[in-house]
């Protein structure tokens, strides 16, 4: 069968980059790549209550069989995105199949022509996506750059007939830092024509119910996306805010309105991780290891981007260098993923550490005196 020259150029320019994707393949190494930070993705309690609940409740099928607007919105859902309000202290909850699908239904459907979207400059590729399907027009502040962003909010504030969206991460994926949400808050309100969003991934588990609630800012915040499929260890994600933003997004997000639904069993899941997430001691256990981690960094003068995260980069430039660091510490027996170039601008090629409740203190201290000899 023929394949396209042009795309078969692109394979080449890829590969001659270094820089040729491949999917991963499971290993039995020490885990510092995976985004199950509490363990939730591994917890035999949690897989035995979600199959113990959907037959209790007679939840005996396989599929939603259609989209929520037809077929599949099945009970599960009220229940769940009732629990998901109730616990991250807004009105509604609107539950969809990916994080991805909810950045791009969000962004490509609310922002209308003649507004104005700015967007932190290392954003998810998922909110680029979606802001490239928008209609109306973004402009880039600097990254965590408040200042920046007051400038451009003063810049297009003054058009009474423009909404301007601030949409930014509580944890950067590819640098585990922060914004400060707090200053943030405080400049947006001061416009009633600018709508905070805040993507939540990486925070989610980590952080409680994420950054936005610890730091009580719950009012401060247009619309939260929140994802299952790291902290939670699960799939799906949800967009929390308004009744009236739920019913907006319900019948003009095209990637809510064009998909199948999630099975029963997805929800379930979704439900008792959050269950546990209540009462598990994971969080704790987390928080000590991120500690730990720090502190054994600093001892070993590393260069990592500053995070009190679960994710911690260090900065190694060069695809083939960090590639080939990358490969010495999975020999070594860890877990250990490089992010390369385009994934992040040249020169900022790093090794990307992700930290769980279940790694021990004397692993991440060899993992990190092992990186020591390396670097």
């Amino acid at each position: 069968m023929h394949f396209p020259e042009k795309l078969n150029r692109k394979l080449t320019q890829r590969a001659n980059q270094n820089a040729l994707r491949e999917l991963g393949k499971e290993n039995n190494l020490i885990d510092f790549s995976s985004n199950d930070y509490l363990g939730f993705a591994k917890s035999e309690v949690i897989f035995d209550k979600t199959h113990q609940f959907l037959i209790d409740n007679n939840f005996k099928i396989n599929g939603a069989t259609g989209s929520r607007l037809l077929s599949g919105n099945h009970k599960l859902y009220a229940t769940v995105e009732k629990q998901l309000a109730k616990l991250h202290n807004i009105e509604t909850a609107l539950i969809f199949n990916s994080g991805y699908d909810a950045n791009i239904g969000f962004f490509a459907s609310v922002p209308q022509r003649g507004d104005i979207i700015l967007y932190d400059e290392f954003i998810h590729a998922s909110i680029r996506d979606g802001i490239q399907l928008s209609n109306a027009k973004s402009f880039k502040f600097k990254h965590n750059g408040v200042k920046d962003l007051e400038k451009k909010i003063l810049r297009f504030a003054q058009d009474d007939n423009s909404e301007i969206y601030v949409v930014t991460e509580s944890i950067f994926s590819m640098d585990g830092d922060s914004p400060d949400l707090v200053m943030m808050s405080q400049i947006i309100n001061k416009h009633p024509n600018v709508h905070l969003v805040v993507d939540e991934a990486h925070a989610l588990g980590v952080f409680g119910f994420g950054l936005i609630q610890k730091l009580q800012l719950e009012n401060a915040v247009f619309a939260r996306i929140i994802t299952f499929g790291k902290g939670l260890g699960c799939h799906g994600a949800a967009i929390l805010g308004s009744e009236q933003l739920q019913q907006y997004l319900i019948n003009f997000a095209r990637s809510f309105i064009y998909t199948t639904g999630l099975s029963p069993h997805s929800l379930a899941t979704i439900k008792i991780a959050y269950d546990e997430l209540v009462i598990s001691n994971s969080k704790k256990k987390l928080l000590q290891n991120i500690q730990h981690f720090i502190t054994e960094s600093n001892r070993l003068q590393l260069n990592f981007i500053e995070s009190n995260s679960s994710i911690h980069c260090c900065i190694i430039s060069g695809n083939e260098r960090v590639k080939n660091i990358a490969l010495q510490l999975q020999q070594k027996g860890f877990d250990i993923k490089p992010i390369l170039s385009p994934t992040v601008p040249p020169h900022q090629e790093r090794l990307r550490f992700c930290l769980h409740s279940y790694n021990s203190k004397e692993e991440i201290t060899n993992v990190l005196e092992n990186l020591a000899t390396f670097v």
